[in-house]
This record gives structure tokens, C-alpha cells and sequence, in this order.
């Protein structure tokens, strides 16, 4: 029984000191800023295939997109300082919403009134 025990207390005591290894300021919802530019450049993409982002919102958004990826390489010639981080988070987070917002707004690929022909 006391062998038990001491094994959870020592399982307890390693998964504790592994949570409190992660680097401060990263919570449970961070993500890694090359998971994140994965996740949006996918999300454009899909807008494009699905119809819901007009060549307009495409072209505007990939080119935010860019700007972006241009500005985390800049940052990270150095290394990411904590300002650099978050205001890359800062930035891919409105991004994020802006692609959401464009995907939602109900335009349309062809127009309004302007179907395709077949």
C-alpha cells in the first residue's frame, strides 16, 4: 500500500513540474506562430475554394497575410523578445477576425445579380 502511494505522489510531483516548466505568459490557449499562420493561410484558402471570399477580400487579405509573415521574419532574425510575440499575437489575432468577418459578410463570388453562365 505505501509503495502505491509513494508512486502517485512521485507521478504527482513529475506532472506538476512539468506545468510549471512551460515559459511564462504561454497559457493553455497559446499556439505557435507558425501554427497559427498555418491555420489562417488555410482558412483563405478555403474561403476562396467555398465562394465565400471575393477576389477583392482574397487578394486584400492574403496580402495582410504577407505583410505579416514579412514582419515575423524580420522579428525573429534576433529572436522573439516578449513585445515581438505579443504583438505578432496581437496582429494575427485581428487577422484572424477580419477573415472570419469576410468569410460571414454573405458577397459573393460573382456579384450581386451576377451568376455564372453554363
Amino acid at each position: 500500500m505505501k509503495t502505491i502511494i509513494l508512486g502517485l505522489a512521485a507521478a504527482t510531483a513529475l506532472t506538476a513540474g512539468a506545468a510549471s516548466a512551460q515559459p511564462y505568459g504561454y497559457g493553455r490557449d497559446w499556439m505557435p506562430i507558425e501554427r497559427r499562420m498555418e491555420r489562417i493561410d488555410f482558412r483563405i484558402d478555403q474561403g476562396i475554394r467555398s465562394g465565400q471570399l471575393t477576389p477583392r477580400e482574397a487578394y486584400r487579405l492574403r496580402d495582410r497575410f504577407n505583410r505579416l509573415v514579412r514582419l515575423e521574419a524580420r522579428y525573429s532574425r534576433n529572436g522573439l523578445s516578449n513585445w515581438e510575440r505579443a504583438d505578432l499575437n496581437r496582429r494575427f489575432d485581428a487577422l484572424s477576425v477580419n477573415v472570419r468577418e469576410a468569410r460571414r459578410d454573405e458577397d459573393r463570388r460573382y456579384g450581386y445579380n451576377d451568376y455564372p453562365r453554363y
